[in-house]
């Protein structure tokens, strides 16, 4: 039986845009909480580190977001209305892609993990930006594996269609 909780993920491929809906989505008084990679990254660079020496071992880069994630969500309160950017089963896609979906963090992580709904932001137009190393055809891949990600462990998932940053807050507060 899985936990019940009051928390949706905002999720999809790089660039398409979950930064800036969720941006929306605080501004309008939903409490938000951004990605762990991102955080981690903005960390480690500010410390003198480089994007190449981060992701130099992608598999432990993975790992360490994913016990990040878990962490978190065990500080966070289940009756609290609150969205995240990406959740725990993001961490199988990208694991997926690099042959580790097998990972015993990962598996042990996923048991326990539950959202009230996911929404999966349709791309809009790839951007690079200073923390991505994901290719366009990659960050399409990465769609679709995040998806499957989520409904393989019985999460419902919303694809958000291509359209306005303010038209997809309005859809995703209407599809709550």
């Amino acid at each position: 039986m899985r936990p019940v909780n009051n928390w949706y993920v905002i999720t999809g491929a790089p660039s398409s845009g979950k930064t800036t809906t969720l941006k929306l989505l605080e501004k309008k008084g939903y409490k938000v909480f951004y990605e762990w990679a991102r955080i981690h990254i903005d960390q480690e660079l500010k410390k003198g580190r480089t994007l190449k020496e981060i992701r130099s071992d992608e598999k432990e880069f993975q790992r360490k977001i994913l016990k990040l994630k878990t962490n978190f969500e065990k500080k966070l309160n289940p009756k609290e209305l609150l969205f995240m950017e990406r959740g725990i089963p993001d961490s199988t896609a990208y694991m997926k892609m690099l042959g580790a979906e097998n990972d015993k963090a990962l598996k042990e992580a996923l048991k326990n993990c539950y959202y009230k709904k996911v929404f999966l932001v349709e791309l809009i137009k790839y951007e690079i930006d200073y923390a991505r190393t994901e290719s366009k055809e990659e960050a399409l891949l990465i769609d679709s594996l995040l998806e499957k990600s989520y409904t393989d462990i019985g999460i419902e998932v919303t694809r958000v269609p291509k359209m306005s940053v303010e038209k997809r807050v309005e859809f995703i507060i209407n599809n709550l």
